[in-house]
């Protein structure tokens, strides 16, 4: 999963006023000021500190900052970041739509979930729930994923959720003095 603190274009929408999404046996809902605690337990990990560019250390400073710039990007139409649970209580992990432009042609998701919690389907579940949100109710056309190249477990979680690997050539970065190719994996509606 890539794209978690990076911001692209300008695409606005107006999400609705309360955000809880159901399906594939999870519970999609906004973070509150009391999951602080739980989203140091998730994002302070080396795996998420690699693979995302998620700050690192992942401390309660870190978190208030996240959840702030979470939600105004969430007031400007630009990007909702969820908690992963499976009864609306307990965080186990994160997704997030983010509006990249032109319009609402393309968006991306992107997702981690917590150590402790890997291995039971929840990105792949979460991602089709989102995915679902994006298109019927947002109006997306086309929905993306940028995987690392290398990162195997979130290409299976791609795979398990309906997106396929796309032609597109890798797209080259940098993360934390890392050099990285991002490789576009695809949902496309007809």
């Amino acid at each position: 999963m890539r794209g978690a603190e990076e911001d692209r274009g300008d695409v606005a929408v107006s999400f609705p006023v309360e955000l809880r999404l159901s399906g594939h046996g999870l519970v999609l809902r906004e973070w509150a000021d009391g999951d602080l605690p739980a989203m140091v337990g998730l994002f302070d990990d080396p795996e998420v500190a690699y693979w995302t560019p998620l700050v690192s250390p992942f401390d309660l400073n870190a978190a208030q900052v996240y959840l702030k710039r979470a939600r105004e990007r969430r007031t400007a139409g630009q990007r909702i970041q969820l908690a992963i649970t499976v009864d609306g209580r307990e965080p186990l992990g994160e997704v997030l739509l983010m509006l990249t432009g032109p319009g609402l042609d393309v968006a991306e998701i992107g997702y981690v979930v917590g150590a402790a919690h890997r291995g039971r389907g929840l990105a792949a579940r979460a991602v089709r729930v989102m995915t679902d949100f994006a298109h019927d109710t947002v109006g997306v056309v086309q929905l993306l994923l940028e995987i690392e190249e290398g990162n195997a477990a979130s290409a299976a979680v791609a795979s398990a959720a309906g997106y396929h690997l796309t032609d597109v050539p890798p797209i080259p970065g940098e993360d934390k003095g890392r050099p990285l190719l991002l490789r576009t994996w695809s949902y496309g509606y007809a």
